[in-house]
């Protein structure tokens, strides 16, 4: 496969589904991140249209392009944009990309010049007064050239209904053409905003010639505003042209002001920008508005105000240490998560009385379960893991030590003895992971067995549609297991728990660094995951060999220095009557079920201490609680 192929097939990866689930959200535009929204679409899974206008059956090679402001008819910039695409995705070219083959004369070799499209729109401007109605002045309208179409239609959509529009140019050959009605058809909504050309920063000459701090922005209007006021503005046009804006910022030497909208998307942005740009400050110019044109429109005076005090860098800088580490400056998003949480419970284990130790279930957090090899920590978890994904979470499965069928078959299995005791069937019939797994002794198998089998899979069926496994066997790190839950993240819109199974096998990020510090900066990162993602991160942990008779404690916990201070609960497995004179582990695990018990040996937002006796059924990798049906 050569890299231009590899690159295309790469494109459903890359991009992140729309609101209507059948397409995706346009890198360009952002069409499609509404509710219902339609963005691309694709009939070949390599070539894609945005509805919204930015281009037609254009391949991710081109699409990448376009976000760093190569256009996808710019042949002379193939080999630019080509080695771009490979970059970001990590894919080595096999050669020296060449330029492609120069279009016909038929076709333009540059997007056409609108200079006289601009001068016509701006002459029948006074036929609008949605400009005034933004809080525009004439001098900006001038300034901008910003024109009016009464009947304007996409140059790619000829056909469509022609609307009204506030013509504003980013650059002799794009512009923005905003709907001006005051009521616009629900349906109509996603193209109210269409941009025509290739991506260009509105207002980007600030960059060079600004003397005063320059704002960034995302809407063209919202940069207007900032003007309006005495302010210097640049805006994206969209949060995913951040990219764009870093290329073309090159040795500026102003002061950068992050101002982007009040919402996800916009806050989102800032944090990418405030990381590459580490001298940049962020400033809430619009207040309790969406964005600055919002503030304009209703309180002109302070916007003004606040624009006025990004003269003051020394007070930014104040401004920037109070929002980043002030406890007053995370109230609000403190209370937001308390009402969130409303919605948002804890994930049940599945054990009427693990959920009671600790406090209702799962909870975001580092979580770790130590075991002897043969007490069954693995089939716990994915018990666990099984059970959430039955409740209709999603489960992240990082398993580095068993392959992903062997999993399937393990669950497969526990539902043969479940079906069984619930419907009173014969023991017997039960199948074990060997049983699952082993084709040939499928002909062997009764009708009966068969048919157990054959429910089991539906049973399993239910839940296997929230479970997703990762597997791999040394090349698995946290590194990987970050990106595996953003790429989830991604493509599916849902956070999932995250099981690792198990630590000490995970890939250490420094391949010279000894067992004890690959699995503290395992530890540290699992946490962090487990933080920045706001979500429960289950890690199965070994045990010291010394402890494999005694009482379970957390010093048992192989490595453990990291284990012991940072998971927020620790839970430690061991048979029942671990640590007294009379015990025999070998003894214990020749019983039928093995008596385990759960001790919660830490927790750092509940009680620790708790016993919870478990009933291990190791043949049909089943776990119930002592006293539950068995």
């Amino acid at each position: 496969m050569t890299t231009r192929e590899e690159i295309k097939s790469r494109a459903r990866d890359y991009l992140r589904p729309d609101g209507s689930g059948k397409g995706y959200i346009c890198p360009i535009c952002g069409s499609g991140s509404g509710k219902n929204g339609t963005g691309l679409t694709t009939k070949d899974g390599e070539h894609f249209t945005c509805w919204a206008g930015c281009f037609q059956s254009a391949d991710l090679i081109d699409i990448i392009g376009l976000e760093h402001g190569i256009a996808t008819d710019d042949d002379r910039r193939y080999p630019e944009k080509l080695r771009i695409a490979a970059e970001e995705l990590g894919i080595p070219l096999e050669e020296e990309p060449e330029p492609r083959q120069k279009r016909t004369t038929a076709q333009e070799d540059f997007a056409p010049d609108l200079m006289d499209y601009f001068k016509s729109a701006a002459q029948q401007i006074n036929a609008t007064d949605y400009w005034q109605k933004r809080g525009l002045s004439a001098a900006t309208v001038k300034r901008f050239m910003l024109g009016y179409d009464p009947a304007w239609r996409h140059p790619k959509a000829p056909r469509a209904p022609a609307t009204p529009r506030l013509i504003i140019p980013t650059s002799r050959e794009s512009y923005l053409a905003r709907d001006t009605r005051s009521e616009i058809p629900e349906e109509q909504k996603q193209y109210s905003k269409s941009k025509v050309g290739s991506v260009h920063i509105f207002n980007a000459s600030a960059i060079e010639k600004a003397t005063t701090p320059i704002f960034i922005v995302e809407g063209e209007i919202d940069a207007m505003s900032i003007i309006e006021v005495g302010g210097e503005a640049v805006a994206l046009g969209s949060t995913s042209n951040d990219k764009k804006l870093l290329a073309l910022l090159g040795s500026q030497t102003q002061p950068l002001i992050l101002a982007l909208d009040n919402d996800d998307a916009g806050r989102k942005c800032e944090e990418r920008l405030s990381a590459a740009l580490p001298s940049s400050y962020r400033l809430n110019v619009a207040g309790q508005y969406k964005d600055a044109n919002e503030r304009l429109i209703h309180d002109r005076e302070g916007l003004a105000a606040v624009v006025a005090s990004a003269q003051d860098l020394d007070g930014l800088r104040r401004e920037e240490y109070r929002k980043q580490n002030s406890a007053a400056a995370h109230l609000q998003d403190f209370i937001n998560g308390i009402t969130a949480s409303v919605n948002t419970p804890a994930l049940s284990t599945g054990f009427a009385g693990l959920d009671s130790a600790l406090d209702g279930g799962f909870y975001p957090g580092l979580y770790t379960i130590g075991a002897i090899s043969s007490l069954g920590k693995t089939t716990l978890c994915l018990q666990i893991a099984d059970n959430i994904a039955r409740g209709g979470h999603d489960v992240l499965i990082i398993s580095l030590e068993m392959a992903r069928s062997e999993l399937i078959a393990k669950s497969i299995s526990r539902h043969t003895i479940e079906r069984i005791l619930e419907t009173g069937g014969s023991t017997k019939d039960a199948k074990t992971t060997r049983g699952i797994l082993d084709g040939k002794r499928w002909g062997k198998y009764s009708h009966a067995e068969k048919d157990l089998i054959q429910q089991s899979i539906k049973d399993y069926a239910a839940e296997a549609e929230h479970l997703y496994i990762l597997e791999g066997i040394g090349n698995i790190g946290v590194d990987q297991i970050r990106e595996a839950v953003e790429e989830h993240r991604r493509n599916t819109g849902n956070t999932p728990f995250v099981l690792v199974d198990y630590m000490q096998i995970m890939a250490p990020a420094d391949p010279r660094a000894t067992d004890k510090q690959a699995t503290d900066r395992s530890v540290l990162e699992l946490k962090r995951i487990s933080r920045d993602y706001n979500t429960p991160v289950l890690a199965v942990s070994s045990l010291n060999r010394e402890n494999y008779n005694a009482k379970i404690n957390m010093a048992a916990f192989k490595e453990s220095g990291a284990i012991e201070y940072s998971a927020d609960c620790l839970i430690g497995l061991q048979y029942a009557g671990a640590g007294s004179k009379s015990f025999d582990a070998e003894e214990a695990a020749t019983k039928n079920p093995r008596e385990i018990e759960a001790v919660i040996l830490k927790h750092r937002n509940g009680r620790k201490g708790d016993v919870i006796p478990l009933c291990y059924y190791p043949m049909f990798n089943y776990f119930t609680e002592q006293g539950a049906k068995a």
